[in-house]
């Protein structure tokens, strides 16, 4: 018989998975089971959500068991199983960042280019005020923030436009991204230290925030010898 007759019809469905793996016995059921998620996470280029998950295992297999046991598996190796912007994902270990930054001239996972400080501070008052609009940005640093900076932003897939504002001429507001989850390292997010907590301990308020004072590691660009007031000052308009 020849390959093209093999060939699956345009109209034929693909046969069905045996999900739920009834001829094995449990052990190797489990361990089936564990195989297909860590194949699918691993042929993935985004975080995998639970309901994809869901489609290779059986409908009474814990998907957080699972989970855990490959992360227990991946115990010694350089990468790990994390769960990032409402999925899963195999990423390289911090550890090995240096090691990265060293064979490939950029650190793990990050291609685009780093956000300069101007950049943080606004991509940090939209994730933890959104839906927010540029006025209002605009408004909470006394300085005009300008199209191109929100572009910059867009561009790097960490906002989009969120829904239209009630304000007068519904301005479009703005809102985090899965993207913005994933480089951050955030499942969801609730995972944001909260800005309350921050406050009451002295290590964030917004006179820090208008000052350029903003967690490490959220502002990649560097200082250069420039004052951080004035840096941001020029950069926001």
């Amino acid at each position: 018989m020849s390959q093209a007759s093999v060939r699956r019809k345009p109209d034929e469905q693909p046969a069905l998975l045996d999900s739920e793996l009834e001829h094995l016995p449990p052990e190797l059921r489990w361990r089936e089971w564990m195989g297909r998620v860590e194949a699918v996470i691993f042929a993935a280029s985004e975080p995998v959500p639970r309901e994809v998950l869901a489609r290779v295992v059986g409908k009474n297999c814990n998907l957080d068991l699972v989970i855990d046991d490959i992360r227990a598996e991946l115990a010694g190796r350089p990468y790990e199983l994390v769960a990032v912007a409402g999925g899963w994902q195999h990423r390289t270990k911090k550890v090995f960042g240096d090691v990265i930054h060293a064979a490939f001239g950029t650190p793990a996972g990050q291609g685009a280019k780093e956000l300069t400080q101007s950049e943080a501070l606004v991509l940090m008052c939209i994730a933890y005020f959104q839906p927010i609009t540029r006025g209002e940005l605009s408004s909470f640093f006394g300085k005009e923030v300008s199209r191109d900076l929100i572009g910059v932003l867009r561009a790097q897939d960490l906002i989009a436009s969120g829904p239209r504002s009630p304000q007068p001429g519904a301005p479009y507001t703005y809102v985090t991204t899965k993207n913005f989850l994933s480089q951050f390292g955030l499942d969801t997010l609730r995972q944001l230290p909260d800005f309350e907590m921050l406050e009451d301990a002295g290590l964030l308020s917004k006179e820090k925030l208008l000052a350029g004072d903003i967690p490490a590691g959220l502002a990649g660009g560097e200082d250069n010898g420039e004052g951080g007031d004035d840096m941001v000052e020029r950069q926001l308009s």
